[in-house]
């Protein structure tokens, strides 16, 4: 089972204290990467929040809000602390002996001094236990979300694996023709630099030949990555890092046979490759 690391989930519920929104987008990131937007009544559980964050996810940029909006809060507006009032009203009083021409006082500046309207108190207790729910259902969705994605990627690159095993059972068939012409040519150079007494030219070319003549190594190895990719598709875990270190092995492969290529159909295979094993690996960028 793989994960992707692009997923989005969101959760909605109705508390005592309010309405509690949780809202997680994850998309692909080197490591694990924690963005917290939490509004005022939700920030004293930002430690609680990375925790559990931390403790389901592995790798991704995870961006995390919540929210409490209260039921009561357009309510709360009209409770005034009445003590705090009568100390500023005769604090006013007491100053205005002594500034006589001052303009009078704007009641909304009032009614903006800490202390002079009162909000409805927050259940911290049972706040932290609706977080606490709404957080763990809303991270088994985003888990569930990048599943899904997991599995569309999975196949994705069993298709392009499938792609490439029949691009190389294509290829092998090919090679005695291709060796046997290949060797028609050099013995044809053979010649000419034998007969101009060229010892210098007939070494380059055995040595090109030597490089040239065997690519069932390369094949062999790239056969060997395709099956190591196929097992690690199945594993559990952290399996990314691992992928891509596979395609940067299997792209060399076809490179090495594209560069050892005697004839423009092998050419014309190697590229198809690169193609196939570049796709795969865009894909594999989102893989946990």
């Amino acid at each position: 089972m793989i994960f992707s690391m692009t997923g989005y989930a969101s959760h909605e519920r109705n508390t005592n204290n309010g309405v509690l929104v949780a809202e997680l987008r994850s998309v692909n990131h080197r490591y694990l990467e924690l963005q917290l937007k939490l509004d005022d009544s939700c920030r004293a559980f930002e430690a609680l929040t990375r925790e559990m964050l931390n403790a389901k996810l592995r790798r991704g940029k995870i961006d995390c809000r919540l929210s409490l909006v209260q039921a009561d809060a357009t309510s709360s507006i009209q409770t005034l602390n009445h003590t705090v009032l009568q100390r500023i009203a005769a604090s006013v009083n007491e100053a205005a002996q002594y500034f006589p021409h001052a303009q009078p006082v704007n009641i909304l500046d009032i009614l903006r001094i800490p202390g002079v309207v009162e909000s409805s108190v927050l259940d911290i207790d049972a706040l932290e236990n609706d977080l606490k729910s709404i957080l763990s259902t809303v991270i088994e969705d985003l888990m569930a979300a990048r599943e899904r994605e997991g599995a569309k990627l999975k196949t994705m690159i069993l298709e392009r694996l499938a792609e490439i095993e029949l691009l190389m059972v294509k290829v092998k068939p090919m090679l005695p023709g291709l060796i046997r012409t290949y060797q028609e040519k050099l013995t044809t150079k053979l010649n000419e630099a034998h007969q101009t007494n060229d010892d210098e030219r007939i070494r380059q070319e055995i040595v090109l030949y030597a490089q040239r003549i065997d690519v069932d190594e390369e094949l062999s190895r790239l056969n060997a990555h395709i099956e190591e990719v196929k097992r690690i598709l199945n594993d559990a875990g952290q399996v990314g890092k691992r992928l891509d270190f596979l395609m940067q092995e299997m792209n060399r492969e076809a490179n090495t046979l594209g560069s050892k290529s005697v004839a423009i159909e092998t050419t014309q295979i190697s590229l198809e490759l690169k193609v196939l094993i570049e796709q795969m690996r865009e894909q594999i960028q989102n893989i946990e």
